[in-house]
């Protein structure tokens, strides 16, 4: 099939240039031969296979790996320490090195505590004093639970008292008179024919919205201090990290202020915040 494609090249280029000399004919002749070869297809060219070194480290892995000695304690080791630039390590200095041996002993470390505020007034929600607990304000805690042990007994004093007073009044302005529970906070000599019941009336009304008041003013402020406990908890924790600065001061001087109402200035003091 090569042949054949010469060949016919040939008389095509006889038929196409009869009229040219013999010379430019060769010419033309050698430069289409020439297309033609590099036009053919290449036969693939064999694969040389590598050859099999048994010493070079990057066909054989070692099954070993040879590791250096430890230095002994109190040993002296020299540093040498080189500088690159333009592409050359130059060597700097050398230092000798003294060989310490690194303490293995396990050593305690003190971990900051940080609170969570969200965490801190939840806890004390559920509880008055959990979360003053929680943020390690151990001395609050007394503080919360004695504020409730104490407005919980005024509050049940004060009730106590308020039902005793309650129930007098009541007797005293019904018309049986069998019920005489007002008698009980008299001594038992005072008769009572002896008694001006317009006063005990007022004086029993006047106890009765006394303690009445006072029991309410109890829960009111058991309340508040649960809503104090919680803000406190809340506020402990956002702050237990705040970093104040040993700068902060406040200066204090008497001052001049000038006072258009009148011609004479007004003495006064003026205050600053220095941080």
């Amino acid at each position: 099939m090569f042949v054949n494609k010469i060949i016919s090249q040939i008389f095509t280029t006889l038929r196409v240039l009869p009229q040219k000399g013999l010379a430019v004919a060769f010419v033309f002749l050698l430069a289409t031969t020439f297309n033609v070869f590099s036009q053919s297809p290449a036969a693939p060219s064999p694969t040389r296979p590598v050859p099999h070194n048994p010493a070079s480290p990057q066909t054989e892995v070692p099954d070993t790996i040879p590791v250096p000695e430890p230095i002994p304690d109190g040993d002296e080791v020299s540093v040498t320490h080189f500088d690159f630039e333009d592409g050359v390590f130059t060597e700097t200095s050398t230092d000798t090195l003294t060989v310490v041996a690194a303490d293995d002993e396990w050593e305690r470390r003190e971990v900051a505590f940080v609170p969570d505020p969200n965490r801190a007034v939840w806890l004390s929600a559920l509880c008055p004093g959990l979360g003053q607990v929680y943020n390690r304000r151990y001395w609050k805690l007394p503080l919360v639970i004695g504020g409730y042990l104490g407005l919980g007994y005024a509050t049940s004093w004060n009730n106590t008292m308020l039902k005793d007073y309650t129930r007098a009044y009541a007797d005293l302005n019904d018309n049986d008179p069998t019920t005489r529970s007002y008698m009980d906070f008299f001594h038992g000599n005072v008769k009572e024919e002896d008694l001006d019941k317009t006063w005990l009336n007022n004086i029993l009304k006047s106890r009765k919205d006394y303690f009445r008041r006072n029991r309410d003013l109890c829960v009111i402020c058991m309340v508040g201090v649960y809503l104090l406990a919680m803000v406190d908890a809340y506020v402990d924790a956002s702050l237990s990290h705040f970093d104040i600065s040993p700068q902060l001061s406040m200066d204090v001087a008497p001052a001049l202020i000038q006072d258009s109402r009148g011609q004479l200035p007004s003495v006064g003091l003026q205050w600053a915040l220095s941080f």
